[in-house]
């Protein structure tokens, strides 16, 4: 699994990575730049929203909402890419800090309209996956909504037929979403495929409640 330097090393070349693979059409990042549109378009719907970007890596996303008037804040485990973020949206609260460990504190006080977690996610195991949602649907707004645009797959049937597609270029370490495993711990979620591996998962705070 890549570690906080192997981003660090990425960083610069990360975004033309993820373009070829989506022009391309090829795992893990088909559909990329559709999953960011949606959500940018799904987020900015609500003028000047509290956005928190979790993983928000270059900012490809959230300097785009930053730059659409949106109050950013945001976590990163990546001290470069944290730098590169920085240096496109000067007025955001950005934090460095592993997801693994949960939600930074300084970032646990809200409400924010939006949480967006963007090809981040899939670096936890399903029950830190779990645990971190429950944690932040909390700190929506009331209509807020946790929005995951990830390498996700309704039915684990899905997931095993891109496995067999992507041959050795899967990366094992990665552990995806499944929606309908997901919608037993959040049945007021909803799912949206973008590609045969990308997709967009919305719970809204209601869920909480549930």
């Amino acid at each position: 699994m890549l570690g906080e330097r192997d981003f660090d090393d990425w960083a610069d070349r990360y975004d033309q990575s993820v373009a070829a693979s989506d022009a391309a059409g090829a795992y893990p990042f088909a559909g990329y730049e559709r999953v960011m549109d949606s959500i940018f378009s799904r987020v900015t719907a609500r003028r000047g929203a509290r956005v928190l970007d979790l993983g928000f890596g270059t900012a490809v996303l959230a300097s785009r909402l930053y730059d659409a008037g949106c109050e950013v804040s945001g976590q990163d485990f990546s001290t470069r890419m944290v730098g590169i973020a920085r240096e496109k949206m000067p007025r955001a609260r950005l934090v460095r800090g592993d997801l693994a460990d949960g939600l930074a504190p300084e970032l646990a006080n809200g409400p924010y309209d939006a949480v967006v977690a963007t090809y981040s996610l899939h670096h936890l195991d399903d029950a830190r996956k779990f645990a971190l949602i429950r944690a932040l649907l909390g700190l929506l707004s009331e209509d807020g909504v946790v929005l995951v645009g990830d390498v996700a797959f309704r039915t684990r049937a899905e997931l095993e037929s891109c496995r067999a597609a992507a041959g050795d270029a899967w990366d094992e370490d990665e552990i995806y979403f499944v929606f309908d495993e997901l919608s037993r711990e959040f049945p007021a979620a909803t799912f949206e495929r973008v590609s045969p591996c990308a997709g967009i998962i919305a719970i809204p705070r209601g869920q909480a409640l549930a």
